[in-house]
């Protein structure tokens, strides 16, 4: 299990001491507190990732693990917030870079106001991959009193993206304020991009006349977009939010980008030990907690929700799992 994570824990011991010689012992801290919180708060992340890697080959599931990090760390967590600001504020990209560097506080005043399209897209985007979960006809329930009526009510055809477009319609029309055409594209191109992957994920699921390796292809690519699409659904927000701890931003993307290369080590230990397979409800509540990620992210459109309340219910539910899944191991198969 320590090699598992020796390459991250090598990474950040290395940062962490750059930091420690450059900046201090303050900024040290600082990074040590977000990559803290990236790992802690991203342990659903990190089983529904071993669940779609489970069924992709080998070198696919090599590359999420390598070229994956670089984008999960570089792509989502440092270059997309630029860009991101690059858009909403007419900035070139370098001069969007200056003010990120010389002049941070101007820099999260104009990432904050990317925040509704953010929350919009990401909020759909895991609504939807949630109400698929629960709507699946399945036989192992863990909260079984709501599962099973919720999987009665997904017989009927289409229901997430029913309640998804409703739910983007009354939000852009009651909690948007100034932003509603911009939180309500943002809604239905999260609702969209969730059903395109979906669609081309069918194209290798299902039987056709592909040969193995083609077959192999089409999943390692998909997979791989699928998996690319659920972390920038979560490090959006985080991004964010990490500007309430500090606002110099290399230091909240080493903080996050160390996270992040721990809950690659995660996804694979989960991978490797065969953790969804022993703990029969984790994926249940891995699935429960991004069903409140995706509420909260909608759900700040209107109101001020910290940070630690999303996280902790996140644990709480995951935590709640696992030890039912204990509970039912030690009670024998499940019937």
């Amino acid at each position: 299990m320590l090699r598992i994570y020796l390459v991250s824990a090598l990474v950040s011991v290395a940062l962490l001491v750059m930091v420690l010689v450059s900046k201090g012992w303050a900024a040290a801290g600082t990074v040590a507190i977000l990559a803290l919180l990236e790992i802690t708060f991203s342990f659903d992340n990190a089983v529904i990732n071993a669940k779609v890697l489970a069924r992709m080959s080998p070198i696919w599931q090599t590359l999420f693990m390598t070229v994956g990090i670089a984008i999960a760390v570089f792509g989502m967590r440092v270059l997309f917030p630029l860009v991101l600001v690059m858009l909403t504020s007419g900035l070139s990209l370098s001069g969007v870079i200056d003010i990120a560097l010389h002049d941070p506080t101007v820099y999260a005043e104009k990432l904050e106001l990317a925040h509704p399209s953010i929350a919009a897209f990401g909020g759909v985007f895991l609504l939807m991959l949630f109400l698929d979960f629960v709507f699946e006809e399945r036989e192992i329930t863990w909260l079984s009193w709501l599962e099973r009526p919720l999987r009665r009510l997904g017989k009927l055809d289409q229901l997430s993206v029913v309640i998804a477009g409703a739910a983007i319609m009354l939000i852009g029309n009651t909690w948007a304020g100034e932003h509603r055409e911009a939180v309500i594209a943002a809604g239905l191109l999260g609702m969209v991009v969730y059903l395109a992957v979906n669609a081309l994920d069918s194209l290798f699921g299902g039987e056709d006349d592909s040969s193995g390796v083609a077959k192999a292809a089409k999943a390692g690519v998909f997979g791989f977009l699928y998996l690319e699409l659920v972390d920038a659904s979560f490090s959006f927000d985080g991004v964010i939010g990490a500007f309430a701890i500090t606002d110099q931003v290399l230091l909240i993307a080493t903080g996050l980008g160390i996270g992040a290369v721990f809950v690659r080590s995660l996804t694979v230990h989960v991978l490797r030990r065969q953790t969804l397979q022993r703990y029969q409800f984790l994926e249940h509540g891995a699935h429960w907690a991004i069903g409140t990620l995706a509420i909260c992210l909608l759900a700040t459109l209107r109101y001020e929700i910290p940070e630690w309340f999303t996280g902790g219910v996140g644990i709480a539910l995951i935590g709640g799992a696992f030890l039912s899944s204990k509970r039912a191991a030690a009670r024998g198969p499940a019937n």
